[in-house]
């Protein structure tokens, strides 16, 4: 009678304990679970987000051409003006130095492949199409950045020593009209720089691909 009473007990003992089991391990499996959806939920937006930053990553990179040999054009045109229209007779008169025939003479170079280059990329970007085939694009872009780029400093390096000069004898409206071009000038080098720096980048992912 003793035995049997002690396996009731003991009966009942496992079926008050047997629901809290399940309900501890179905609490359990139920959070894991819920990990394991917010895990995927965070891993796919994740690869969403990645995606959406490559893309806007990519779209500035197509447009920075454009706005970078537009803002090298703008500098290069106003360099061009500024020497050009610096004549106030006697010695300030630009075309009395060679220094500043040559700054004259690259500006003008600087703003009219600016400016080409400028409405080559407006005109890819609203048709699709580029004028020049595109395995050479890239490179064109890349080595004609930096010979127009190099040529503005050569003049630069020409123009900075004889302004400084008469800066130090007299400041009037020539040596500021040429310190004032010399200015824009380095603006356009500038510009053409980062594009080159730009297309570059391009190049070598290119070559990787």
């Amino acid at each position: 009678m003793a035995m049997v009473t002690a396996d009731a007990s003991a009966a009942a003992d496992a079926a008050t304990k047997q629901p809290e089991a399940d309900k501890d391990y179905s609490s359990y499996n139920g959070a894991s679970t819920a990990g394991v959806g917010g895990g995927a939920r965070r891993g796919g937006g994740g690869v969403v987000e990645s995606v959406v930053a490559r893309w806007k990553r990519e779209d500035m990179l197509d447009k920075c051409p454009l706005a970078l040999h537009a803002a090298a054009a703008a500098f290069a045109f106003v360099a061009l003006v500024l020497v050009a229209s610096n004549q106030h007779g006697d010695w300030m008169q630009f075309d009395r130095y060679q220094e500043y025939i040559y700054l004259l003479a690259i500006a003008a170079l600087a703003f009219a492949y600016s400016l080409a280059q400028a409405l080559r990329h407006a005109h890819r970007m609203r048709s699709g199409a580029d004028l020049i085939s595109a395995p050479s694009a890239r490179l064109f872009d890349f080595i004609a950045d930096q010979v127009v780029a190099y040529l503005l400093m050569s003049a630069l390096s020409a123009a900075i020593p004889i302004t400084n000069r008469m800066r130090t004898a007299v400041i009037n409206n020539f040596t500021d009209a040429t310190a004032a071009a010399i200015s824009m000038a380095f603006l356009a080098f500038v510009a053409l720089a980062l594009s080159a720096t730009v297309s570059g980048y391009k190049l070598s992912r290119q070559m990787y691909m």
